[in-house]
């Protein structure tokens, strides 16, 4: 029998397979190798959206670009009001900038949200309370967006012919599908105590951080205000290009179907939305009044300028924060 020489290994550590600055270089790559399929995987319409930008009125849609900007600037107000503490402003808005990105390359919104809540725990919030301002962002947001276009209906009832965009058919299944889903999930916690026991868990921190935060009127404007400013300035960039593209459709109406449209897929659960936004968006502006090809036309310039314009700098830029270790 031969003796082997085990190498020694210093009490309580474990040799690691991978080194973690080799592990940090391939997540800082993850992002652009993400943007390269999808955009290869998408290049049809990226060049129908390119090419109808070229026929534009530029003034227009360098207006909406900056509006496009701006949606940032709300989110980060957002994110600063769901939290007590104060967070880095510079690094809070490129993390919005490189969520927006990382939103484009995973389903339903889990790309920001775990960008976020890795910032939130780096910046030294607990997992908890991270996870609970997370969930308060998207109730404020959502609420805010459904409000919005609550509000804009009563204004103009006549801005969108519902039975156009919903057939009344759907209605039924639709109803049907909440209701097993609602019975599903009631059934699964009442059998599970585990999961619960993490429910019950994640409520009461929840409150008490809505509670903490709505106590300081400065956090309470900037989860609100900017809950509300961020559906309004994306409705605000699609009116822009309407009118770049000369889409013979009332502003107002123009936000209520697209207001319509992102509320209607927010549970379809593919990255960004990409596909399911722009076939709502279309039918929605078709159904406000807008003739087909020019809906379209705008539909593809305005995922243009909001989605992949910024999709590499956004890339770019968590890869950047990844490597900076900010996230």
């Amino acid at each position: 029998m031969t003796a082997v020489q085990l190498p020694e290994l210093r009490p309580g550590r474990l040799p690691r397979r991978v080194p973690v600055r080799r592990l940090r270089q391939l997540l800082c790559l993850l992002p652009l190798l993400l943007v390269t399929v999808v955009a290869v995987r998408h290049r049809s319409v990226l060049a129908d959206g390119f090419a109808h930008l070229g026929t534009a009125e530029w003034p227009w849609l360098l207006a909406a670009v900056g509006a496009t900007c701006l949606t940032w600037v709300a989110a980060a107000c957002t994110r600063q009001g769901a939290v007590v503490e104060r967070l880095p402003r510079r690094r809070l808005l490129a993390t919005q900038f490189a969520a927006g990105a990382a939103n484009h390359l995973l389903p339903t919104g889990l790309g920001a949200s775990a960008v976020n809540l890795r910032f939130m725990t780096v910046c030294g919030l607990p997992l908890a309370r991270s996870s609970a301002a997370l969930g308060l962002y998207l109730l404020a947001e959502s609420a805010g967006r459904v409000l919005l276009l609550g509000a804009l209906f009563v204004a103009f009832p006549d801005a969108l012919r519902l039975g156009t965009l919903v057939p009344e058919t759907a209605f039924g299944p639709l109803l049907a599908g909440v209701a097993v889903a609602l019975v599903i999930a009631a059934t699964v916690l009442a059998l599970v105590r585990r999961l619960r026991s993490a429910l019950v868990s994640f409520l009461r921190t929840a409150l008490g951080e809505a509670r903490s935060v709505h106590t300081r009127p400065a956090r309470a404007l900037a989860l609100w205000g900017g809950s509300f400013a961020f559906p309004a300035l994306q409705a605000s960039v699609l009116v822009l290009v309407g009118r770049a593209l000369g889409l013979d459709v009332p502003a107002a109406h123009m936000a209520v179907a697209y207001l319509a449209a992102t509320v209607a897929v927010a549970l379809v659960p593919t990255p960004g939305g990409i596909g399911s936004v722009e076939a709502a968006l279309v039918v929605a502006l078709v159904a406000a009044g807008g003739p087909a090809a020019v809906a379209t036309a705008v539909v593809l310039a305005f995922r243009v300028i909001t989605v992949w314009l910024p999709l590499v700098p956004g890339a770019l830029t968590l890869a950047a924060l990844v490597r900076l270790k900010v996230i």
